[in-house]
């Protein structure tokens, strides 16, 4: 079932309008006062200009007619009417400037602070649906402020334009200006309408929409075009992503298609309006009440207010739903931060103790670590093993810091991890995952020098990574060496492509980053699932042999997981097992179980070695 969206109150969107005005007033203060005043010169100009131009009408008829001084009249209100036309043409020129000027001043520092805030947020959030819903509506949001505070200036611009040309339409005749406010309210009354329901529609098909970008996202990726074809969902895929579209986009014009007649309505009423205005000064003219000059006068000031109100509608319109956002984005920048830590570590912890350690999601009853108990020591290699969903990667961001236990502690020497700066601790760590990241846009030596960016390259460093990482001879390979593109689209100086890396290129380059890094302590969760066995033996067994680094493995071959000092086997968030790979192997347990093909096949190649 859908969730309703909230609605806002007239207080609410007031607030809301105001909080635009002072996050644009904090980023460009005095494009603020430039757009103001742009406001009443849009607004008020216009209306001078036409006054001028009807006393010019005026002015001419008189001096028809044959009085003597009036042609010097008509010609100075013709030089007044042109000097008031340039200024205007010049301030909407200018204004052109001034408004590109804000929307890159305000766009910038919104989603500056917007994701500065996301990369700062206590990381469970990163797997909380809510938070996920209102970074969707905060980006939205922000990616449009610019235009957004536009729109609020516009608006100023048109109330300005309908209250003067009410007051002037009240100074010809009072009920001429009671008709024209009985005549706009019901166009600002359906129109207001129609603006809630749009509002309430985006709102409940947030999912929908984003349901819609991950298909497309999966449609238009070259690797995932292969199994789509072969799987035969091209098809599927492409009538689910119109039945989607359909539901966001067919249903909210069906609903809007109810508000035509009613909007039609209201603008015969403004019509009527008008006629009526018209006809009364055309009668006061022929009267000899008014001025002939009056006519244009009256046409355009109820032209203007009109247009005001339309104006304002329209702006509002279009505003609502930015303001329902603005809301949405105020509730994500307000989710709480990582805490901040006093104690900042100045050498590498000796011991990394885990005492009683369970956790489970903020919005979940279930517990994913139950009561684990772990010591690891300086220079031990380490291996973790599991069933998928026994909570391996979850243990590893206990230790990284990027959870807080639930329960339990985390001990680096006698210190609380949960007191200590996480980049003070970080900077002791190199850590590969299993979806590690792929820096598509950079060139291989960029993706390695990734690893540490805290000092300049060192090309000691990097050969060494390269070696460790059996990275070299493949990318020395690539037409431009180590700084080639690793993607297809990326183009170099001289106009060729860079060049699609294989799954296990990509692990062996991720691998030479982590070596590069140089870390004390480091943490590998599955980091050479698409790299050969034999290379993989290699890889590990140069690393296994430097006693000076502390080695945290999550791995399902056993090749790499028998050369660890002790291994915790974990099922369900517990550590059922844990030992030498010789211990824990005799118990004929868990992990005997998990690892016992492997075994056998291990068996079947020494015996025909012999």
């Amino acid at each position: 079932m859908a969730k309703k969206s909230k609605k806002l109150t007239n207080a609410q969107r007031r607030k809301g309008l105001w909080r635009v005005a002072k996050s644009t007033y904090r980023a460009a203060p005095s494009a603020v006062f430039v757009k103001l005043a742009g406001a009443l010169v849009t607004g008020l100009l216009p209306l001078i200009t036409t006054y001028f131009a009807a006393q010019t009408t005026t002015a001419l008829a008189a001096a028809y007619a044959g009085e003597a001084a009036a042609g010097e009249r008509a010609i100075e209100f013709v030089l007044i009417t042109a000097g008031l036309g340039v200024a205007l043409t010049a301030w909407n020129s200018l204004e052109q400037y001034i408004n590109q000027f804000v929307r890159y001043k305000i766009d910038a520092a919104i989603s500056d602070d917007m994701y500065e805030h996301f990369l700062s947020l206590e990381f469970w959030h990163y797997d909380d649906k809510h938070t996920a819903d209102l970074f969707d509506k905060a980006r939205q949001f922000a990616n449009f402020f610019g235009y957004v505070f536009d729109s609020l200036a516009r608006i100023v611009t048109s109330i300005i334009t309908m209250s003067a040309g009410l007051i002037a339409m009240f100074i010809v005749s009072w009920w001429l200006g009671l008709i024209l406010i009985i005549a706009i309210l019901p166009s600002i009354y359906f129109q207001v309408k129609l603006s809630r329901a749009q509002t309430a529609h985006w709102s409940e098909n947030v999912e929908t929409r984003r349901s819609i970008d991950m298909i497309e996202w999966n449609m238009l990726r070259i690797e995932t075009i292969a199994e789509l074809r072969i799987y035969g969902v091209v098809k599927n895929l492409l009538n689910l992503r119109k039945d989607l579209r359909n539901k966001d986009q067919k249903d909210r014009i069906d609903f809007e298609r109810q508000f035509i007649f009613k909007q039609l309505s209201a603008d015969f009423l403004q019509a009527l309006a008008e006629v009526a205005a018209l006809i009364y000064v055309v009668v006061q003219i022929i009267n000899r009440a008014q001025p002939i000059g009056q006519f244009l006068y009256v046409q355009q000031v109820v032209s203007r207010a009109l247009g005001g109100v339309s104006s304002v509608v329209t702006q509002l319109n279009g505003i609502d739903e930015d303001i329902a956002n603005l809301f949405d984005y105020q509730e994500f920048m307000d989710l709480p931060v990582g805490k901040k830590r006093s104690r900042t570590l100045t050498s590498q912890p000796k011991n990394i103790t885990l005492e009683d350690v369970s956790f489970h999601y903020p919005a979940a009853d279930a517990a994913v670590l139950d009561s684990v108990s772990m010591k690891i020591k300086q220079g031990q290699h380490i291996a973790i093993v599991g069933e998928n969903g026994a909570g391996k990667s979850t243990l590893i961001k206990i230790i990284l810091g990027l959870y807080e236990p639930t329960q339990g502690r985390v001990l680096l020497d006698e210190h609380n991890l949960a007191t200590v700066q996480q980049s003070s601790w970080h900077k002791y760590l190199g850590v590969l995952q299993q979806n590690f990241i792929k820096y598509s846009f950079a060139t291989a030596r960029d993706n390695i020098h990734y690893g540490d960016v805290d000092v300049p390259h060192s090309d000691t460093r990097f050969e060494a990574a390269l070696d460790r990482a059996e990275a070299k001879a493949f990318l020395e390979k690539l037409p431009h060496g180590f700084d080639n593109y690793v993607n297809q689209w990326m183009e170099h100086s001289d106009g060729t492509s860079g060049v699609d890396l294989s799954g296990g290129q990509w692990q062996r380059l991720a691998l030479a980053r982590n070596f590069y890094r140089d870390s004390p302590i480091i943490i590998l969760d599955e980091p050479t699932s698409a790299i050969d066995a034999l290379a993989e033996s290699r890889i590990f067994s140069k690393l296994l042999s430097d006693r000076s680094r502390t080695i945290i493995t999550i791995s399902h071959r056993l090749t790499t997981v028998e050369k660890a000092d002790v291994i915790y086997m974990m099922s369900e968030g517990k550590i059922v097992e844990q030992g030498s790979h010789k211990e824990i192997i005799a118990n004929k347990g868990p992990y005997y179980t998990m690892f016992e093909s492997q075994l056998h096949e291990t068996e079947k190649i020494e015996q025909t070695n012999k």
